[in-house]
């Protein structure tokens, strides 16, 4: 296969069939281990936050996951009969130039991510730590009110950063064995809270699954839209690069009955307990604590404390390490690979995840939501519908592999770019923009007319379906695409 240098490497190359043996339960037990996180935890948890009873919940879960389970298993396809990761499969709509959009739309979502998770990390560090110097939570205030930041927390964050940038810098092949503890500790405790939940309240589950939901009629779908919206951008960032890990699938029915098997049931069944708990703590405080780590800081034993926000804190490191700054990493250094090296890259995601303010973002119910999963969604909607769009529609699953990687193929368009990709991506991002800014409130609700703020609601869905449509739309129907298919 003729490929240019910038275009091919070993990591990018397509993987041969005998190194395919991605089995079903592969699939299955990669889904279990990624959905087995305190962010899922948190996404459950939220929406009793929100208002919601555990019921509504937990089939806004399901219903979020078995939507996003459908791209996730089309944009499959493509890795595993060709067996190229994500960057490769999207060039073939955007252009071997421009699979770089797609690819740094992504890396931003992932530094976010790395932002949530490392902030979740520092503040167990400073759950733990502030038990035994207490002096650490009330220390003068250095950061700007704006901020919402205060100086323990800060300082514990830091250092947690860090570590991470630490990690980053010796390798992230040390990161196994803390997806090992990770794997055992995560059900571990999840399992243990679930039990004080129920030995806490007096009647066991019975109180706690008859909370009632405190939205009703409008409010409820105001509510529910956007959640569940925000339920299929939690995984909106896999479900357009899950070719990097189909291309090791066995055959297709692997990958597609495994993450069948893995994604919305674990989802459910671990956003039960986040439920469960989030509305204990609603008859044992008096309100709903939705974030575990809250929620560990109000037990007696400062022993128990410290060694489970310890063992959060290494847990979120190892998944962090893992989910959040590998791929970000490597799409920053592809932009330039003389400037840009791993270690570059990783600071670069680093860096980004700070200025996020992810404290903030995970601070309530709605800044997680409506601002940071929705909104997110609305960038990677729209990249889902033109991959889709273009294998399916355009392509006809046909592809050719050698034009994948070289300059001057079929995927060439102009100067390494398909404009039209670009433009349609452009339209899908557009009608969401509006009801972005008056979520943030950089205009008034009033500025617009309520139908276009009201688009936002509907984030993933609207870009999808426009970019998607507008792409097929911008090729002459009488012109026939069609790619032979080369094996490698």
């Amino acid at each position: 296969m003729n490929s240019s240098p910038s275009l091919y490497s070993e990591d990018l190359a397509p993987v041969p069939a005998e190194k395919r043996t991605w089995s079903t339960w592969n699939y299955a037990a990669l889904w279990i281990s990624m959905s087995l996180c305190i962010p899922t935890y948190m996404l459950a948890s939220s929406l009793i936050g929100g208002g919601m009873n555990w019921w509504q919940a937990i089939l806004t879960i399901f219903f979020g996951n078995t939507i996003v389970l459908v791209p996730m298993i089309l944009n499959g396809r493509a890795g595993a009969k060709y067996g190229i990761p994500f960057p490769v499969f999207a060039r073939a709509s955007f252009g071997v130039r421009g699979a770089n959009i797609p690819a740094l739309l992504r890396a931003i979502v992932a530094c976010g991510w790395f932002g949530i998770q490392t902030w979740i990390g520092g503040f167990a560090i400073y759950q733990a730590v502030r038990l035994w110097i207490p002096g650490l939570s009330t220390l003068p205030r250095i950061f700007p009110a704006a901020w919402g930041l205060e100086t323990g927390p800060a300082i514990c964050f830091l250092l947690f950063w860090l570590l991470n940038m630490w990690v980053v810098w010796l390798g992230v092949d040390s990161i196994r064995k803390l997806l090992v503890f990770k794997a055992f500790f995560l059900p571990l405790a999840a399992l243990a809270l679930l039990f004080w939940a129920i030995t806490s309240v007096h009647g066991g589950l019975g109180p706690i699954l008859t909370q009632p939901s405190h939205l009703k009629g409008p409010s409820f779908w105001s509510f529910f839209i956007p959640a569940l919206t925000g339920m299929v951008g939690f995984w909106a960032t896999l479900s357009l690069n899950i070719p990097d890990f189909t291309r090791y699938a066995v055959s297709q029915r692997a990958h597609g009955v495994g993450q069948a098997i893995g994604l919305p049931p674990s989802m459910t069944l671990f956003s039960f307990i986040g439920v469960v708990v989030t509305s204990a703590t609603v008859l044992l405080y008096g309100q709903p604590i939705w974030d575990p780590v809250v929620l560990a800081g109000k037990f007696e034993n400062r022993t128990v404390i410290s060694l489970a926000m310890i063992a959060v804190a290494i847990s979120t490191l190892a998944t962090n390490i893992a989910a959040n700054i590998v791929s970000p990493a490597n799409d920053f250094a592809n932009l330039s690979p003389a400037r840009i090296n791993f270690r570059m890259g990783g600071l670069i995601t680093g860096i980004l995840g700070i200025l996020i303010f992810p404290w903030k973002l995970i601070a309530d119910p709605g800044g997680y939501i409506f601002t940071w999963l929705v909104g997110y969604s609305s960038l990677l909607g729209p990249v889902g519908g033109i991959l889709i769009t273009d294998y399916y529609f355009i392509r006809k699953q046909q592809l050719s592999l050698s034009d994948l990687y070289t300059l001057q193929g079929a995927y060439t368009y102009t100067g390494g770019i398909n404009w039209r990709a670009v433009i349609s991506l452009l339209l899908g991002i557009l009608p969401n923009i509006p009801g972005f800014l008056t979520t943030i409130h950089l205009i008034s609700p009033d500025a617009l007319p309520a139908w276009i703020i009201s688009l936002y609601s509907y984030a993933w869905f609207v870009g999808f379906f426009v970019s998607g449509i507008c792409y097929r739309l911008s090729f002459n129907y009488k012109k026939q695409v069609n790619y032979v298919s080369i094996d490698y």
